[in-house]
């Protein structure tokens, strides 16, 4: 960024926040809100509450208690943020867009912070994806929206394990109210779809990794709200290719892994792999060998009426396979299943900008209420970035490829780098 966009973002920001200040009670909370919203977006290396009321000349406890225990509506924020996406960022409905343009995109997945010690809400020993292996952590669960460039999170909830849902004066003791108890990760997902869908939003596609997608009964909550979605699904996801002749539990009429249906199957094997090639944030295009036929679905036992996509996607330099299901309609172009269906990993680049950029896995506390309120006090500021980047990037040029040369050009926003303004100390100078 130049000196002088640096320089606007103070302005920028104080024009960001005004809409939200219905949320606070008092001015004192409008000052630490103002307060916290720089410290996420300052160059600290550490974005919790401490070093962030040091840096700005403010008392650790009043930011302590503004984040745990003030008198404020963080639920209202969340609507207000989901609501300005809507009016600012949604197309309007039946607006006209090129074959290329996939529409607007859901992306819920899940993220996790190592954290040391027993208090803060949630944590416990569990696989942690972000180092890959059991580790002691915490799980949140999120729901992201992506439309051609811009992209950012739209909602943020504790994954509570069974292990706290169970011991309830523990709950107490961080704060977590009783009626909060442990719900699998893709009831978490489907209220969060539910809650965005009723503040406006209008996803045309919703995109999940296959934690999501091998559970048949968030797929089939999904159709009941008349969601189109294509997710990923684990090789021991069953399907039938073609109606049984019969309902028997003889080998030859059970449904089969998608696996085997892609190995075997005649619908994919008299077929030829179609080649396309995927953008990425951060490196350079892949690409990937796809077949797909109309599969039906197991419900209570019995296949499906209605056909679903499998998709089959491998990777001839890896040898990796995945595999995705969608219930978009038949005749709906391959192309386009497989752009929307690899843009998931979008949310990943959305997490890494979070965690770098505006300290989502830097809170501090043993408060759940202090915890619900920075990530979306991230949100907060991820949505204010991604309207930034979005003011700042230059005019995107129509490009027919199916590697979109906009994204690959696409840099990370990154307003507080040392580097740019001759290399000051940590601070919130640059959007005072």
């Amino acid at each position: 960024m130049t000196p002088q966009q640096i320089a606007s973002l103070g302005p920028a920001l104080s024009k960001f926040l005004r809409p939200l200040n219905g949320c606070f009670t008092e001015c004192r909370l409008l000052d630490h809100f103002d307060i916290y919203c720089r410290g996420l977006l300052s160059d600290l290396s550490r974005k919790s509450v401490e070093p962030i009321a040091l840096a700005a000349g403010s008392t650790v406890r009043a930011l302590q208690v503004f984040l745990s225990h003030g008198d404020w509506d963080h639920e209202r924020l969340r609507d207000l943020l989901q609501q300005r996406v809507v009016q600012q960022h949604a197309p309007p409905p039946g607006q006209a867009r090129n074959a290329e343009d996939p529409g607007t995109i859901g992306l819920i997945d899940e993220t996790s912070v190592v954290k040391k010690g027993t208090k803060t809400p949630g944590v416990q020993r569990q696989y942690c994806g972000a180092v890959g292996k059991l580790e002691n952590c915490l799980v949140t669960v999120h729901l992201g929206y992506c439309h051609d460039d811009f992209k950012t999170l739209l909602d943020s909830d504790l994954f509570l394990p069974k292990s706290w849902s169970d011991d309830r004066e523990r709950c107490r003791e961080a704060g977590i109210p009783d009626e909060l108890v442990y719900r699998p990760k893709t009831d978490i997902a489907l209220d969060q779809v539910r809650h965005a869908l009723g503040n406006g939003i209008k996803f045309d596609w919703l995109t999940f990794d296959e934690g999501y997608g091998k559970d048949p009964a968030f797929l089939f909550d999904l159709d009941a709200l008349g969601q189109t979605w294509i997710g990923e699904v684990p090789k021991s996801f069953r399907c039938w290719p073609t109606l049984p002749q019969y309902h028997s539990s003889r080998k030859e009429f059970a449904s089969k892994k998608v696996c085997n249906v892609g190995r075997w199957s005649p619908s994919f094997i008299y077929q030829d792999w179609q080649s396309f090639a995927v953008a990425r944030e951060t490196a350079e295009p892949v690409t990937w060998d796809v077949k797909a036929t109309q599969v039906h679905l197991a419900k209570g036992g019995y296949p499906t009426d209605r056909t679903y996509w499998l998709i089959v996607a491998w990777n001839r330099t890896t040898d990796e396979y995945k595999y995705f299901l969608s219930n978009a309609p038949p005749q709906t172009n391959l192309k386009l299943l497989v752009r929307v269906a690899f843009r998931r990993f979008k949310i990943e680049h959305l997490f890494r900008l979070a965690k770098g950029e505006v300290g989502l896995s830097h809170y501090e506390g043993r408060n759940h209420v202090g915890l619900m309120r920075h990530m979306i006090l991230c949100q907060t500021m991820l949505l204010f970035l991604a309207e930034q980047a979005k003011r700042m990037a230059p005019a995107r040029t129509a490009d027919p490829a199916f590697v979109d040369s906009a994204e690959q050009r696409e840099k990370k926003f990154t307003p507080h780098h040392g580097a740019d303004r001759g290399g000051a100390q940590p601070g919130l100078c640059p959007l005072a």
